[in-house]
């Protein structure tokens, strides 16, 4: 059964993982000549850093700018990039997870194909996007990998 991919999602945070998921959603959009979205995820601990003013808003905001160029670095001409940003996080809607901003996203962007790390540095699956991906693997109705 063939796919009819025309929209890849990525979910990304600011790590080297993240950004090696991306080339493997950058390959599928190539093959499949479809568009790449990137999804930034923000943890709670930065949303919380910015509210109290331990991290900078404009530190974020260049922190994505860096995995979106990297990814850009890496694009062929014939795949269109676009990106977004979400808090993985909410303080008053319970159910609002990494997983679920995911695959919300993923339905509002009419997405064919998600692509999620599931696998940090240290080889750990306690990051933000690693929890993430077992939430996206079990629930989406999209095909997914997880890298």
């Amino acid at each position: 059964m063939d796919a009819d991919i025309e929209l890849v999602l990525a979910a990304v945070d600011s790590s080297d993982e993240a950004v090696e998921a991306a080339e493997y959603a950058i390959a599928i959009a190539e093959r499949d000549d479809a568009d790449l979205h990137l999804l930034h995820i923000l943890d709670q601990r930065v949303m919380r850093g910015v509210e109290t003013g331990d991290v900078s808003a404009e530190t974020v905001a260049e922190q994505q700018r860096a995995v979106t160029g990297r990814v850009r670095e890496r694009l062929p001409d014939s795949v269109t990039l676009t990106h977004s940003g979400a808090l993985g996080f909410s303080t008053t809607r319970l159910g609002q997870t990494p997983g679920s901003v995911v695959l919300d996203a993923a339905e509002e962007l009419d997405a064919d194909f998600l692509v999620v790390p599931r696998v940090n540095a240290s080889g750990a699956t306690d990051e933000v996007l690693c929890k993430a991906a077992l939430h996206v693997l079990e629930y989406a109705s999209q095909p997914v990998l997880s890298v």
